[in-house]
């Protein structure tokens, strides 16, 4: 036989007849249905006041959000924001709170989550990330086989002007083919020095690079891999985050360093 199933609500109506009978004492009442005096005269008064539907279950949420931006508040950093339509919610706050420390703003969170709901945040495009388009790599079995390249940083020089300097090396000698100061790192100067070297050391079968401007282009081959491609050299681009891929280069620049 299974056991009957017993709801609060019943076992509040039983104690508020127990008590209306008035033959035992509260205080027996409440250790009887194993509940506090506390509690045993919050359903008394309840009932009291509103008969048996004082007895219902009630939310134990609260009425009010103490945390609700108000109308006013709203329509404050909506009018901020029209005016200064690039600001972001941080922004705004650090202006709303200086031109009105009086008000206790809401945080920017909610700040952005109202610029949001009103359609005033346009969402960022995921940045197209540059995968190797040759991995795995050919092996550096013969000079030439395969030649490496990078833009060993910028530095600016004593007359204000930076300096970006060009590398170039043999994978299998790990022979510097060109170390050259550029102005930049446009395609136009980066295929001058490529040239330069073509004609002094031949052609590569590819070229190993990273996937930073001029060597990769965001939507596709960028103009000097294509020039290579035309010229049957085969670019070769490591994995974001993989500078060890192109570990002898690197190796490279550090002994550059050393001895600068």
């Amino acid at each position: 036989m299974p056991w009957k199933k017993v709801s609060p609500m019943d076992e509040k109506v039983k104690f508020i007849a127990a008590v209306c009978d008035g033959s035992v004492s509260i205080t027996s009442l409440c250790e009887t249905f194993g509940i506090s005096r506390k509690t045993g005269y919050k359903w008394l008064n309840r009932y009291r006041q509103e008969g048996p539907n004082g007895l219902l279950d009630r939310s134990k949420s609260p009425h009010t959000n103490p945390n609700r931006v108000s109308f006013a508040e709203e329509r404050f950093i909506l009018a901020l924001r029209k005016r200064h339509p690039t600001w972001g919610p941080k922004k705004l706050l650090v202006i709303l709170e200086k031109d009105n420390p009086e008000i206790t703003w809401p945080s920017a969170s909610t700040i952005g989550n109202i610029l949001q709901k009103r359609g005033l945040v346009k969402s960022r495009k995921k940045k197209r990330e540059m995968i190797a388009r040759s991995f795995p790599f050919q092996g550096y079995d013969h000079p030439n086989a395969v030649w490496c390249a990078d833009f060993k940083g910028d530095f600016k020089l004593k007359d204000g002007i930076r300096c970006y300097p060009l590398t170039i090396s043999d994978g299998y000698s790990r022979f510097l083919l060109c170390c050259k100061g550029l102005s930049g790192t446009k395609t136009y100067d980066t295929k001058k020095e490529f040239e330069r070297c073509f004609r002094e050391y031949g052609l590569p079968n590819a070229i190993r690079t990273d996937n930073g401007v001029p060597f990769a282009a965001g939507l596709g081959m960028s103009l000097l891999s294509t020039w290579w491609i035309k010229l049957g050299i085969l670019p070769e681009r490591i994995r974001p985050g993989k500078p060890q891929e192109n570990g002898r280069h690197e190796r490279m620049h550090r002994t550059l360093i050393i001895y600068d």
